[in-house]
């Protein structure tokens, strides 16, 4: 059966990339790579600069946001992109959107305040949305079935040296110039790798059918996720959950959400098959794809706030930190393509590991202290990464095995959807969760003393914007207490540390939220098929 089934697949990629040689296929597929890398490192590079944003443009409680509007748009532009790769091949939608994500970096350069970082964030999103979900399908149009696996742990390892260099470069430019570099330097980047892709990649068509776009379902997309993690965002902190507006726009939200399910069970070419969810196989790789998502972003986005605020790393220093979520990434994915082979393809057993791995690293996460060394914190976020890793290969190599060429990219970026979905919905949730907690712990640690020689307002505008992220902000602060006298110097050390343990605090109580998410990973991966061999999928 193995032979048949190589044979099969084999000649199913010959029809696909007629042609396509050896080297030409090497050439491509480290186009793919490149590319995915520079979507990556824009996804989570920024995490290490966010606490120097944050001192830079002010909002605290909206910390979340240029990290969540990228995801947003990378959500809706996923499915629509990959439904029209299938059509029309996928070298024009790399080309298109590395040229907006080029184009949206530019003007970052002169943003004021966090609300226009966000708005350019969100054309970012776009471009990084359409290199991304085409770099996860393009594993099918250049690998066989049996040698997919393999390419998702070089993809691992990609994002992998995209988790170590963005952050890294965030951080090293935060510490020593500005983190406004950071995006002005994916112009140059951008284009290379642009000009690299358009001669290397594979122009023809793929085996979908043109039956029209559906775009009933594209704009009933688009209107369902937008306001629901609009809504997310705002809600909590700016907006009280049970507030009109909030309710309004998440009940819009939720309505066209049951009309994208309608347009999609009826539409001739739908942007988002929905009979490939009837396969159990594909439903469970999509839960531990959302779960592990889900997971993934919030360690990426708010560790190292905890570590540079809280154990005293610097920007770069977390950002090196990062790297150990990194290596643990890689290491999941590439053990698990291993695991996966000597299984002999079962998925269920390798996913069960990763669950695991993910949940008890996130519980370690969650019960960090100001006590945590270095050391500790980086095994913690390698055991995460890990189980990440794994998780996210399974659920790719699984997917792809499953359903017929013809759709593999559309139900590659209904995967990618939901796992963006799932991170964006993730950190709007936990961005919430964090200026609550930390409001709330604030106002709980500061004895009566401290809180007398703060100026009218001045608690009030620490529980929105810390300035003891910034360390010269924290001087300042400090400084203005202790003119007050002895007393003023006392309240000084009282409110720098409060302002870290309510940090501390908060940003365990955002992890406390990802260990149960992480815990019904493990639980998902028991509904995985036991299947000893990977299919080619439904012809």
């Amino acid at each position: 059966m193995s032979a048949t089934v190589a044979s099969t697949s084999m000649a199913a990629l010959s029809d696909r990339q007629p042609g396509l040689s050896e080297r030409q296929r090497r050439a491509a597929t480290t186009g793919v790579m490149a590319a995915a890398f520079l979507a990556a490192v824009g996804q989570t590079g920024l995490a290490t600069a966010m606490p120097a944003i944050v001192a830079d443009l002010g909002g605290f409680d909206r910390y979340a946001w240029p990290t969540t509007s990228y995801l947003v748009a990378s959500t809706v532009a996923t499915p629509l992109t990959g439904r029209l790769a299938d059509i029309h091949g996928r070298r024009i939608f790399f080309v298109v959107g590395l040229a907006i994500l080029i184009a949206g970096s530019v003007p970052i350069w002169f943003v004021a305040d966090m609300t226009q970082l966000t708005a350019w964030r969100v054309v970012q999103g776009v471009g990084g949305g359409m290199v991304m979900v085409n770099a996860l399908a393009a594993i099918a149009d250049l690998f066989a079935p049996e040698d997919r696996a393999k390419a998702q742990g070089i993809l691992g390892a990609v994002m992998f040296l995209a988790v170590i260099a963005g952050p890294l470069a965030a951080g090293w430019l935060a510490d020593n110039a500005t983190w406004r570099w950071f995006f002005l330097l994916n112009v140059p980047a951008g284009l290379l790798v642009l000009f690299f892709i358009r001669r290397t990649y594979p122009a023809a068509r793929s085996a979908a059918e043109d039956r029209g776009l559906d775009h009933a379902g594209m704009t009933a997309l688009a209107l369902s996720v937008t306001p629901v993690m609009v809504a997310l965002s705002w809600s909590g902190e700016r907006q009280a959950w049970n507030s009109p507006l909030a309710v309004g726009v998440f009940a819009f939200g939720l309505l066209m959400a049951a009309a994208f399910v309608l347009i999609e069970a009826k539409a001739k070419s739908p942007v988002m098959p929905l009979h490939i969810y009837a396969d159990r196989t594909v439903s469970a790789s999509v839960t531990l794809a959302v779960l592990a998502a889900f997971c993934l972003y919030g360690v990426a986005v708010f560790a190292p706030l905890f570590l540079q605020s809280v154990l005293g790393a610097s920007a770069t220093g977390s950002g090196g930190m990062l790297a150990a979520l990194g290596g643990g990434i890689v290491l999941g994915a590439v053990g698990s393509a291993r695991l996966l082979s000597l299984l002999d393809g079962s998925y269920r057993l390798t996913a069960l590991l990763g669950g695991v791995l993910m949940c008890g690293g996130v519980w370690l996460l969650a019960s960090m202290s100001a006590g945590t060394s270095l050391a500790s914190a980086a095994l913690y976020l390698v055991v995460v990464g890990a189980g990440m890793g794994a998780l996210n290969t399974i659920a790719t190599v699984a997917v792809q095995n499953s359903v017929p060429f013809a759709i593999v990219g559309a139900a590659t970026s209904a995967l990618h959807f939901f796992r963006l979905l799932s991170s964006a919905l993730g950190l709007a949730l936990l961005g919430s969760v964090l200026a609550i907690r930390f409001s709330a712990r604030l106002a709980e640690t500061l004895s009566d003393e401290a809180r007398a020689l703060l100026a009218p307002g001045q608690l009030e505008a620490l529980q929105r914007n810390p300035g003891v992220l910034d360390s010269a902000a924290a001087d300042e602060l400090r400084a203005s207490l202790v003119e007050a006298g002895p007393a003023g110097a006392r309240a000084a050390s009282a409110v720098i540390d409060g302002l870290n343990a309510a940090t501390a605090g908060a940003v365990g109580d955002a992890f406390a939220l990802c260990v149960g998410i992480a815990a019904v990973s493990v639980v998902a991966a028991l509904f995985l098929g036991a299947g000893r061999e990977p299919s080619t999928g439904a012809q």
